[in-house]
């Protein structure tokens, strides 16, 4: 999809949920949704300099927290840079890579993952031809907590003018498993594909910590072609991915792959909310787990409406409980979710219009009684922010007993800022 693609979806989705009024549905939707909450989010200095943008958080195995970010350069072209959450004070920030080749996107978002002992995986965009707009996915590895990196590879083996992308990674043994969106059916009929539908594909292989890949194997033939994906590991070393499907009728739900005991099984529907839409919302899931148990948020306006819809999982995600919708109405989606040590989870949204929105956070109890839908509490207002696309997607971990959060401040220039909220402040779930 096209840079002026993606602006026209996006302004469709954001006057769509301009247009629709709160409402009653078949979920559990927890009453007091836009009730003001007391809780303080404070600000958390931000090792981003100005020009900064496009922030991806992730906790450690130690406990700690690690932000990746891409920032302007002063002679041209950007950075990937991060750095580490010590105390209250951020590492002296170190950069992956640089360049002027960087394909700058506000949905897909580089990232630096840890894994194993001391080891991180870092991916980003590359423009791969300047006249087709068409880029690839490079990555590196450290082995020695960034300090040095392993020289740029592509992640894919369809080098041709297409489209690959919005790729999450996850820590596998010595390595990751990384999963992308690949469009190398979307080039045209020449080639091995000839015949074959041009759409969207699901991709994912492994990478040891010594560079060595292995094969790259189709998940899913047909996805939509512009949503993150998301992917989490197991503490049984299974690997649970979600993503936009693309079903019969344009049917745009989310699915879920998971990777047991080296092999991949079939998608299956995370919750049939009958979407059917023709253009890609740009509006991914997100995972977070913990042991066996996995939280999942979503967008979708199967029920006729812009919500987001969360749900929790006690078997590593074979099964889900009900849904809860935690926002309906004036919501944008660009969801995130982070589970909390008393096995409740918190959820995040952006939520307004325009120029003006809110990045919004609401906890969702661990358990409901057989059949029923967990509550929610109250939400709370994280930071207002902008509703345009450069206001990019909210992110949320979880450190201890607190909350850290980050966005994209949109100015000029931008600047990636944060916050942080003791997860105890957070409204219980009534």
């Amino acid at each position: 999809m096209t840079r002026r693609a993606r602006r026209a979806v996006l302004a469709a989705a954001a006057a769509t949920a301009a247009a629709f009024a709160c409402g009653p549905g078949a979920s559990a939707v927890v009453a007091g949704a836009a009730a003001a909450a007391t809780a303080r989010p404070r600000a958390l200095p931000t090792p981003a300099a100005p020009g900064s943008g496009e922030p991806r958080l992730v906790a450690t195995p130690d406990g700690g927290v690690l932000m990746s970010w891409l920032e302007t350069r002063r002679r041209g072209g950007h950075a990937l840079r991060f750095a580490r959450l010590a105390g209250r004070r951020w590492a002296a920030p170190r950069t992956v890579a640089e360049g002027d080749s960087f394909f700058v996107n506000w949905a897909d978002v580089p990232g630096v993952r840890p894994f194993g002992r001391g080891g991180l995986a870092a991916w980003w965009l590359w423009m791969t031809d300047l006249d087709r707009r068409s880029y690839g996915v490079r990555m590196s590895l450290s082995r020695d907590g960034g300090a040095t990196w392993s020289a740029p590879f592509t992640l894919h083996a369809d080098l041709a003018g297409a489209e690959h992308g919005f790729v999450s990674v996850a820590p596998e043994g010595d390595g990751v498993r990384a999963v992308w969106l690949d469009g190398h059916r979307l080039t045209g009929a020449d080639g091995p594909d000839r015949g074959v539908e041009v759409a969207m594909t699901l991709h994912a292989r492994a990478l040891r910590d010594d560079g060595a890949a292995g094969p790259e194997e189709e998940l899913d033939a047909r996805v939509c072609d512009c949503c993150q994906t998301a992917a989490v590991a197991l503490d049984d070393g299974t690997v649970l991915v979600a993503y936009r499907d693309r079903g019969p009728g344009e049917v745009r739900d989310m699915s879920l792959v998971r990777l047991e005991a080296g092999r991949w099984s079939e998608p299956v529907p995370l919750h049939a909310d009958g979407w059917v839409t023709g253009a890609c919302p740009v509006n991914g899931p997100f995972l977070d787990a913990s042991g066996r148990r996995v939280v999942a948020a979503w967008y979708t306006e199967g029920g006729g409406e812009a919500e987001v819809r969360v749900a929790l999982s006690e078997d590593g995600g074979r099964t889900f409980g009900p849904y809860v919708t935690v926002a309906r109405g004036e919501t944008l989606g660009r969801v995130g979710a982070a589970l909390l040590a008393d096995g409740s989870a918190v959820v995040t949204w952006l939520e307004g219009t325009g120029a003006e929105a809110r990045v919004r956070a609401r906890r969702m109890a661990a358990a409901a009684s057989a059949g029923a839908a967990p509550a929610a509490g109250e939400p709370v207002t994280i930071a207002r922010t902008s509703g345009m696309r450069a206001s990019g997607f909210p992110q949320v971990v979880r450190r201890g007993d607190e909350l850290i959060f980050a966005w994209t401040e949109v100015g000029k220039p931008s600047r990636v800022r944060l916050a942080t909220l003791p997860a105890a402040e957070l409204p219980p779930a009534r």
